[in-house]
């Protein structure tokens, strides 16, 4: 049983959450309690990034820590260095139940290393490199990388200015949803996040979208 103070503090924390995310107050409260679980011994401290990588390891079996530490920085709403209650819920909210135009602003976010605003060469190789399955007999294994980042850096400069910022990212998702993840899973499959949902959710909300595929290929390069 929380102690009363812990539960007050949860019902102001959901009441102040209202109409900014896609949960329930009672999912919210459920959420906020996973949190306070988590947090067992500082409930309302923020989520430092290992334990925040572990967490969604276990939860969503999300393995590559290159990707997690994106992912921290998407949730990291804040900028704080940490993961506040509130951030949490509503980086769940998002990596859950959001639109097309949320997610795709949270892959940016998760895919651009040094929050520039602008995904370079440099990170599309380091996210490619770390997310794809490499032959072992290759002489070379990164030229079939780098050149793979050249086609996705084609792809993604939708306005060829040699750059690649969130609107190009944004407008080529929206042409192809497949591209979301193009550099590499930042959300949990569709199957999993079911799972999860379905162990608290209240009402029959979606867990996304279509475009969300049921499992992800392997890609050999």
């Amino acid at each position: 049983m929380l102690e009363v103070s812990i539960r007050k503090k949860i019902a102001k924390l959901v009441l102040s959450l209202e109409n900014q995310v896609k949960f329930t107050r009672g999912e919210c409260e459920h959420l906020l309690h996973m949190f306070v679980r988590i947090n067992n011994k500082r409930p309302f401290a923020n989520l430092d990034r290992l334990k925040f990588r572990e967490t969604l390891h276990h939860l969503f079996n999300l393995t590559d820590d290159l990707l997690l530490d994106g992912i921290f920085r998407a949730f990291d709403y804040s900028s704080e260095g940490g993961i506040s209650p509130l951030n949490w819920i509503k980086g769940l909210s998002v990596f859950l139940r959001g639109t097309l135009e949320e997610k795709a602003l949270f892959a940016f976010k998760a895919y651009d290393f040094n929050s520039d605003g602008i995904l370079t060469r440099e990170e599309m190789f380091l996210l490619l490199k770390s997310s794809l399955v490499k032959q072992p007999t290759e002489d070379d294994p990164d030229e079939g990388i780098r050149d793979l980042v050249d086609i996705v850096f084609k792809r993604l400069d939708m306005d060829r200015d040699g750059r690649v910022i969130f609107q190009d990212f944004l407008t080529a998702v929206q042409d192809d949803p497949l591209l979301l993840e193009i550099l590499g899973p930042c959300f949990p499959e569709e199957k999993v996040a079911a799972a999860f949902l379905s162990t608290f959710q209240e009402v029959n909300l979606p867990v996304s979208i279509s475009y969300l595929k049921p499992s992800r290929p392997t890609v050999v390069v």
